[in-house]
């Protein structure tokens, strides 16, 4: 091999780690920041009367309603200008949500601004990975898919970590604070972000890629199993803290324990599971992984020793980042080298995941006080969620070869 090769080799090998450090920082900020810092902020909103705990409930909806604009627009958007240009911007509207949300002015205020933040990040969701990947070499982007939303991992273990520090200097601090360090990240990742991305002005129009029966009816399940893998992370991303708290009578301070130890789940998920995917198949992790979650599931129902919660925190925390890999390479694997085809297929997945991941927040949110705060009876709605998700492996070993064609 010569100099020349290994210099291009070398050259590749940049691009594409700046790409995947682009992407990471992306995620980041528009979800892992502007979704996961609300949380800790919650009890400080209300003492520091800002708003009403109505209000704050309100608000927080702001984020998953914008989060689903963002998974519709972003992908037409990117088509008229192009995605970098869109996933720069989308940096820089999240960083100056941040920044207006440490002034109260009004609950209209608060709600647009939280609903930007939400839009930044369904827009980042449906265009970082089909912006990033490509760059990667094929048996890499299991690895890189789970560095990309390694980002959201980090931005729920800052949500434990970061803000509570932030929060000693008060909290309009806090939320200028937020606002400096997405805006660096933004900075940081200006200029990484690929030249050429793939998800400029497509070749041919939406809906004229043919499907074969096995491949349409494979996308209608694995929309499906999103959808359900939605409404199964809610319980927990929404309700651990209140659990521990007050549910199982630990007190706020074991609380914000379990919610660090969650998020280290989260970082560990996208890079395990997309390493796993790199090695076993992707099809075969989701599998793994939905046992894994519904078992984990069962043993928060079961169990009140501390250790035992822990890990099974721990897990729990591994599956909202790490499944997005997972899927993703699942829609790789099925439209193999047809990129229009997956960036098509993967914005419809994040779109069904956003409306069912809201739905499911406002559904948990009313049986929770219908139940008399019946935590358990969440879980096992979301285990119950976990195994439907399970039995569609089961429908397309039966029904395989059986649908129409269709198109996307």
């Amino acid at each position: 091999m010569n100099t020349a090769t290994l210099s291009a080799e070398e050259s590749n090998t940049r691009a594409s780690i700046r790409a995947i450090v682009a992407g990471l920082c992306a995620s980041l900020v528009g979800i892992g920041l502007a979704r996961f810092a609300y949380t800790p902020l919650i009890p400080s909103l209300i003492g520091a009367h800002w708003f009403s705990v109505s209000d704050v409930i309100y608000l927080g909806a702001a984020n998953l309603m914008g989060y689903l604009a963002g998974a519709l627009l972003g992908r037409p958007l990117a088509r008229r200008i192009s995605a970098r240009t869109i996933l720069r911007g989308m940096m820089l509207l999240a960083s100056l949500a941040f920044f207006a949300c440490a002034f109260p002015l009004s609950v209209s205020w608060f709600f647009v601004w939280r609903f930007l933040s939400g839009l930044a990040g369904g827009s980042i969701m449906v265009l970082v990975a089909s912006t990033v990947l490509p760059h990667v070499p094929l048996n890499r982007r299991g690895l890189a898919g789970g560095a990309i939303f390694l980002g959201v991992g980090l931005g729920v273990a800052a949500s434990g970590t970061l803000v509570p520090l932030l929060m000693q200097l008060g909290l309009q601090a806090t939320w200028l604070g937020l606002g400096v360090l997405s805006l660096a990240l933004a900075l940081l990742s200006w200029k990484y972000w690929p030249v050429t991305p793939p998800t400029g002005t497509p070749a041919r129009t939406a809906g004229t890629t043919h499907l074969a029966p096995d491949t349409a009816l494979g996308l209608k399940i694995l929309f499906m199993q999103y959808a359900l893998m939605a409404v199964a992370l809610v319980p927990m991303m929404v309700f651990l803290v209140d659990y521990v708290a007050r549910g199982l009578g630990w007190g706020t301070h074991t609380a914000a324990v379990f919610w660090i130890i969650y998020g280290l789940g989260a970082i560990a998920g996208p890079m395990v599971y997309g390493a796993l995917a790199d090695r076993i198949g992707p099809a075969l992790t989701s599998h793994l992984a939905l046992w894994l979650q519904a078992a984990a599931m069962g043993v928060m129902i079961l169990s009140q020793q501390h250790i035992v919660l822990m890990l099974a925190v721990f897990v729990v925390g591994t599956f909202p980042p790490g499944i997005v890999p997972i899927t993703l390479g699942r829609l790789h694997q099925m439209l193999h080298n047809d990129a229009a085809a997956q960036n098509a297929a993967w914005s419809r997945a994040t779109t069904v995941f956003a409306l069912f991941q809201a739905l499911a927040g406002y559904g948990y949110s009313w049986l929770f006080a219908r139940s008399g705060g019946d935590y358990h009876l969440l879980l096992l709605i979301g285990a119950g969620a976990l195994l439907l998700a399970l039995l569609g492996d089961g429908v397309k070993k039966v029904f395989g070869g059986k649908a129409a064609p269709a198109t996307l």
